[in-house]
């Protein structure tokens, strides 16, 4: 790999902590501290990405070193490491400095296009964010977001993404369900890649400190590298930045009810600048569709960030941005209406990509009243939400429904259910005779919108305990689907939630340390 390639901007353009001390601390005025990673004595490679090693500029792996590098065992000469500081609001309070508490970043790296990846390790040691944890990760969570993120990524999804995945050799403690029940676990480490990393946190550390010079100089980096359709100066600029960031943002979540992603945990801290799902926690697809469904512990009883949530706490969040980026813009009246346009758009965009999945040509008047009434229809009698629009695609009047769509139930379903199924059903095939295109091009357009395959959660509980007995049939089955998530590659995994996981800890619902 071309690891000499590897350069670190943040050291030399924003003001950090060189110290290279881990010790958890405060540090103010500080982008970055220098910290070390934790050179594990006897890692192991699971997996390794070498198509997006290729792509990012990385290229394949070739030798110990390169290997090395990636289990967080040793670094090539001159390579110094860090972590980035940030704030954020968790769970809606305000929670002060927080930080890259088990990230450790490389760098980042060119490709031949001229494009820019940042590297970074999880898992690899301690850094002052840590806030009196180890820095370490556990298999556990680093199998589910490295196989979670890929999936993400070949969903279409924009996403941060992961380039490999390591037994550390260290067994780690963790508290998994924050009962009291620590336990040894195997430790895990993984290298990650995105554009960038810069979270709402980022802004928010620097405004809440008044370092204002600063903030200014992250922003123009962040404007410089990753918008470059702004060409305003002066406020004019960060308040074009602001927008970008939500409309990006709007996208990912009309993305995330597509197919059916609950976060779990967006916090501000937790929201990418760009758009990107980061932060992998205690994530689920939907298994029946639920709009009050947070696969997070943490979040119960409130439910704040559960499935049908998501867009106003992207609003809310949003709302802490503009709140950062004030000094720099000045102009209330701007920010609100950014804000208060967020919501209509997302709207227009949701109610887009909803017409997409149910094949339909284009808005039209009335859609609006029937996806509202699949999605009450899909809550009432517990529908699969990626079985039935696979099962709606094959429907048509000559089917019988009854046994067509049996099996995307969870409950038992009466015969009054089973009438307002079919009164929706004659709904939907009247407005799909209204379509201006075929039923061919109908058909393609739900094909290339609705997944064969998602990435549930019980799925990676199996392939977490295969791999805790050295297993990797079902890991290599997973890569191979989620690469093909609109195809249906393996049926056996085109099936509800069998019903021996219903309830099933570190499955159905897990912590914000998963």
């Amino acid at each position: 790999m071309n690891l000499d390639q590897i350069t670190q901007q943040y050291l030399t353009l924003f003001p950090g902590d060189l110290s290279g001390n881990p010790m958890q601390r405060q540090t103010p005025k500080a982008v970055f501290s220098t910290v070390e990673i934790a050179g594990f004595e006897n890692p192991e490679l699971i997996v390794f990405n070498e198509k997006l090693a290729i792509e990012i500029g990385l290229e394949k792996m070739g030798n110990q070193t390169d290997e090395d590098f990636l289990n967080a065992k040793s670094l090539p000469s001159g390579m110094k490491t860090y972590a980035t500081a940030y704030a954020g609001h968790q769970f809606g309070n305000w929670a002060g400095q927080l930080g890259d508490g088990r990230a450790i970043f490389a760098g980042e790296i060119k490709n031949a296009q001229g494009e820019n990846t940042e590297i970074q390790w999880k898992g690899a040691g301690a850094t002052p964010y840590s806030r009196h944890a180890d820095g370490r990760a556990v298999l556990r969570s680093s199998v589910r977001e490295y196989l979670m993120s890929e999936a993400m990524y070949h969903l279409g999804i924009p996403t941060t993404r992961a380039l490999s995945l390591s037994v550390s050799g260290e067994q780690v403690v963790r508290d998994m369900l924050y009962d009291g029940n620590a336990a040894y676990e195997k430790g895990a480490v993984m290298t990650r890649t995105a554009p960038s990393f810069l979270r709402l946190g980022h802004f928010e550390l620097l405004s809440a400190q008044g370092e204002n010079q600063t903030l200014q100089q992250l922003a123009d980096f962040a404007i410089e590298n990753y918008f470059p359709e702004i060409h305003s100066t002066g406020p004019e600029k960060y308040a074009e930045f602001f927008k970008a960031v939500a409309d990006r943002t709007a996208d990912m979540i009309v993305e995330w009810y597509r197919v059916g992603f609950v976060h779990g945990v967006m916090n501000t801290d937790n929201m990418s600048i760009l758009g990107l799902t980061i932060d992998y926690g205690p994530f689920s697809f939907l298994d029946e569709y639920d709009l009050n469904f947070t696969p997070n512990t943490t979040d119960l009883p409130g439910r704040r960030y559960a499935f049908g949530n998501q867009a106003k706490i992207a609003q809310w969040n949003l709302w802490q941005l503009a709140n950062a980026l004030f000094p720099l813009i000045k102009d209330e009246k701007k920010l609100e209406k950014t804000l208060n346009d967020f919501n209509t758009d997302f709207w227009i965009r949701h109610d887009e990509m909803m017409a997409r999945k149910f094949g339909l040509d284009k808005l039209q008047q009335g859609d609006d009243e029937l996806f509202t009434k699949a999605q009450q229809l899909m809550q009432d009698l517990e529908i699969d939400y990626t079985l039935f629009f696979k099962q709606l695609e094959a429907y048509s009047e000559n089917v019988d429904f009854k046994i067509h769509f049996k099996e995307v139930f969870y409950s038992k379903t009466t015969e009054e259910q089973f009438e307002k199924f079919g009164e929706f059903l004659s709904l939907y095939l009247s407005r799909l005779a209204k379509n201006s295109i075929s039923k061919t091009e109908s058909l393609m357009i739900m094909k290339e919108t609705n997944p064969k395959f998602i990435l549930r959660n019980y799925l990676l509980f199996e392939c977490i305990n295969e791999l805790n007995e050295g297993k990797k049939e079902l890991l290599n089955k997973l890569l191979t689907a989620l690469e093909n998530p609109y195809q249906e590659i393996y049926p056996e995994f085109s099936v509800k939630r069998p019903p021996q996981y219903d309830g099933q800890t570190g499955c159905s619902t897990l912590s914000c340390s998963s």
